[in-house]
């Protein structure tokens, strides 16, 4: 062997050493990096019940334009898009009754539903019509829900329209086809499949459906889909690193130690008391990476009640997140959002939530919990 060939070889050595020592120099700086952001100060939002101390640092919500907007091409939309329907077209679909006397949320929402009367001949017990219904709660991507009116009895001297339980008694009943969703609106041919489907159990508990026009059917859950869309809304806040990228596996530790809880597709959500998800945090990576240099957390708005703080939540994990991993809230185009900026989307998500509870689907509620699925 030649004294060149001696030295090619030991300086292949070298060289692959070299990449060794800094590849395993790299994955340690970065283990230690996340290690001492999480190895103190403890006493933070994320260690509390969510929501604790949230009123005293709350700023008022923000996001730029590029990163969040709730904005319609006719900013009275929210106003009157929904007004319309529920002023207008939904009094020719639903029964006259009212629902509003009773703190009970009924299975069918006038507002939001093609309602079809059930007309009985006779009165019919719950265990009659549970399985024949059940045969029957989805036309496509379209929930349809029952009701019955009470028969009068010495308990309940009063008919009120229930939901149909077993050991129940019902003079008449009312069937409704949600007409929009965020899939889309109810379509003719899923409208269709409902009215012959009814008919059949119709004709099994005696009872004649008042079916309406499908084309009033159609204007109504196009003008309802139109406000679902305009309001659904997700906000997001990403925190990419400074300098080295984050180790997943130490990251991913921290996280659940924190509050977080996984999810098989590789999300962790923060819940609040009531186990209601008030945000989501993703790594921007496949589950088998091993760094990332981008962490984003994400809240479906019109799904979070104005009272859950759910932006006010996430601001704060966000703002935490930066300051112990060295990283920047930024936005969707990595553009960093100074405070300002923050303050703007929050006054931004406000004017949201005002703007859903004047058209009647308060963010969080069970009808816009409903709506935005």
């Amino acid at each position: 062997m030649t004294d060149l060939q001696t030295s090619l070889i030991v300086i292949g050595v070298m060289i692959v050493g070299g990449v060794v020592c800094y590849n395993k120099w790299h994955e340690f700086r970065a283990r230690k990096h996340v290690e001492r952001a999480f190895s103190n100060e403890r006493d933070d939002v994320l260690m509390k019940p969510v929501g604790a101390d949230l009123a005293a640092e709350r700023q008022e919500p923000v996001l730029d334009a590029g990163a969040f907007s709730v904005a319609t091409d006719d900013p009275s939309a929210g106003d009157h898009l929904v007004g319309d329907y529920f002023n207008g077209a939904s009094a020719q679909v639903a029964s006259a009754t009212s629902f509003t006397q009773h703190e009970e949320i009924l299975p069918v929402d006038d507002q939001i539903d093609c309602v079809i009367p059930l007309s009985l001949e006779t009165p019919v017990r719950g265990e009659k019509l549970l399985p024949l219904l059940q045969t029957l709660r989805h036309v496509g991507s379209k929930p349809v829900h029952y009701m019955g009116l009470t028969q009068p009895s010495a308990q309940s001297p009063q008919p009120e329209w229930r939901a149909i339980v077993h050991g129940g008694i019902y003079t008449d009943l009312q069937a409704g086809v949600q007409l929009a969703n965020r899939s889309g609106a109810l379509n003719e041919l899923e409208y269709s499949e409902l009215i012959v489907r009814l008919r059949q159990i119709a004709d099994e508990i005696g009872a004649e459906p008042m079916t309406p026009e499908m084309s009033q059917v159609m204007h109504s859950a196009k003008v309802l889909h139109q406000f679902v869309s305009q309001h659904d809304a997700r906000l997001g806040l990403s925190i990419l690193s400074n300098g080295v990228p984050w180790a997943v596996s130490t990251l991913l530790v921290a996280l659940e130690r924190l509050g977080f809880d996984v999810r098989p597709d590789g999300r962790f959500v923060m819940q609040d008391a009531d186990g209601t998800v008030l945000f989501t945090l993703t790594t921007n990576e496949p589950v088998t990476a091993e760094y990332t240099t981008c962490l984003t957390l994400l809240m479906d708005v019109p799904r979070i009640a104005a009272h859950q703080e759910g932006f006010g939540a996430m601001l704060s994990c966000a703002r935490m997140l930066a300051k112990r991993l060295n990283g920047t809230i930024v936005d969707d185009g990595r553009l960093a959002l100074p405070d300002a900026a923050l303050e703007e989307i929050g006054q931004q998500v406000y004017a949201f939530y005002d703007e859903m509870q004047a058209a009647g689907v308060p963010a969080g509620s069970p009808r816009a919990l409903r709506l935005f699925t």
